[in-house]
């Protein structure tokens, strides 16, 4: 059996410079931000694409989360295991290839059975690489910068957001919901090889760029599983995590979908009175694309952005900041949330949301770098498999069924149409931060004698 300690060291200890370490982060950034692209540009084409296949609320919903998290949670634990014995940056790069090119068969699918073959295609390529990232950025930053390291990558969900709504809608608007498919799909291929080559992996470089520590036998899987049973914090934080993402997903995979049906007709007017003022013509999917990315992209970027400082200032001196700054952020998102749903203007609606967004993003850095922090470096890859496991099983696989099952509930019963249906169902989407907030402060209350252990 093999001994676990805290203090294990990485095979290798990298002499990396520090220009070097900021352009692998970017680059990590950008491939997250191409995985959140080709993940989320669904959700502005969810009503062109609902409208020509005749779909339902709920096939949506399994269409956008339930298939792919199936395969992206199941596979990203043994793809993990490989990331803990092998090169990390040839993983991410094949990875990235595989999800860019199913991306782009999205693009030439005829029914609804090819598009979710496509879509478990791209969560089959996307299980490679977040594990793999962490791992690696572990591995280049010191640990008293790791939470904002892990942050600036988390940066790539809404960046990616931004991007897949923003262009989604223009070129949907343009060319159609397949033109979109296929012309963001195709840039990953090309980056995948810049990231096999220039990505460098910490534990097989040359004599000159690392220092080599004797080989360490890799843990098993079952040895994770029994340290971690023994950190019932990255449980706790790792269910918390995972009701935040069932908020989040669960709001933004039918968050165009409630605009164009709230307040379909104020797009137009609205879209004519911002291209007046800006000079920049957009029609109503492009208006709505780029506005709901603008908020997501930037608000979301900012608060992944800041969330990772301050619990690198906080965490110095209490390690339970890991959990209670995302539970405080998640306790002031909620209300606003709520009322954005409710207000019965689109311009409200959209000025409402940016401090829920910014809010909302907040937990990316600080449950990243606390899982890596729980866990020696031997297993870091397999912890954060096992905690996107969680995370995405509840919320990708679950958030956009559970919207799209309770907004066709509603949508059928009594009085309610499809648009009240849908508002019903995105404010009790948003009810279940009630349950982050719980785990966070369960999580919180072992997290100091945790990351000493």
């Amino acid at each position: 059996m093999v001994e676990i300690s805290a203090d294990l060291k990485p095979v290798a200890q990298p002499i990396l410079s520090k220009p070097y370490r900021r352009f692998a982060l970017g680059l990590l950034l950008l491939i997250y931000t191409l995985n959140f692209l080709d993940r989320q540009i669904v959700s502005i084409l969810a009503e062109p694409i609902k409208q020509e296949l005749k779909l339902s609320d709920g096939q949506l919903g399994l269409m956008t989360g339930l298939s792919f998290a199936l395969f992206y949670t199941v596979l990203g634990i043994p793809i993990a295991r490989l990331a803990d014995k092998g090169r990390r940056n040839w993983i991410i790069s094949g990875a990235l290839a595989l999800w860019s090119l199913f991306t782009f068969g999205c693009g030439l699918s005829r029914t609804f059975v090819q598009l979710l073959i496509m879509r478990v295609g791209v969560g089959v390529g996307e299980a490679g690489c977040s594990p793999s990232a962490h791992s690696l950025i572990s591995d280049y930053a010191p640990k008293e910068e790791r939470a904002s390291a892990l942050a600036i990558y988390a940066m790539g969900i809404p960046l990616g957001s931004l991007a897949g709504m923003a262009l989604g809608g223009v070129i949907a608007d343009a060319y159609g919901w397949r033109a979109a498919f296929m012309l963001v799909g195709g840039p990953g291929v090309i980056l995948a090889g810049v990231a096999a080559l220039a990505l460098k992996e910490t534990r097989t470089g040359t004599a000159q760029a690392l220092q080599t520590t004797p080989q360490t036998e890799t843990p098993t899987l079952g040895e994770v599983m029994g340290a971690l049973r023994r950190k019932p914090g990255f449980w706790w934080i790792s269910l918390a995590a995972g009701m935040v993402s069932l908020v989040g997903y669960g709001h933004l995979y039918f968050l165009g979908s409630f605009f164009v049906r709230a307040h379909g007709a104020e797009l137009a007017p609205l879209a004519s009175a911002v291209g007046r003022l800006t000079g920049v013509t957009l029609g109503p999917k492009g208006f709505l694309g780029t506005s709901l990315g603008l908020i997501i992209g930037v608000f979301g970027g900012l608060g992944s952005f800041f969330g990772g400082k301050l619990t690198d200032h906080f965490a110095k001196r209490d390690a339970r900041a890991y959990a209670l700054l995302p539970a405080a952020a998640t306790v002031l998102a909620g209300p606003l949330l709520i009322l954005a749903f409710l207000t019965p203007s689109a311009a409200v609606a959209m000025v409402l949301l940016p401090i829920p967004i910014l809010l909302g993003a907040v937990w990316y850095g600080p449950v990243f770098a606390c899982v890596q922090g729980l866990t020696p470096p031997a297993m870091r890859a397999t912890a954060a498999a096992i905690l996107l496991f969680v995370v995405n099983l509840i919320g990708l696989g679950m958030g956009p069924p559970f919207t799209g099952a309770i907004s066709d509930l509603f949508a059928k019963a009594g009085h309610y149409g499809s648009v009240e249906g849908l508002r019903i169902s995105m404010i009790v989407t948003a009810l279940m931060g009630v349950l982050a907030i719980g785990f966070f402060v369960l999580a919180a209350r072992t997290l100091r004698q945790e990351m000493e252990s």
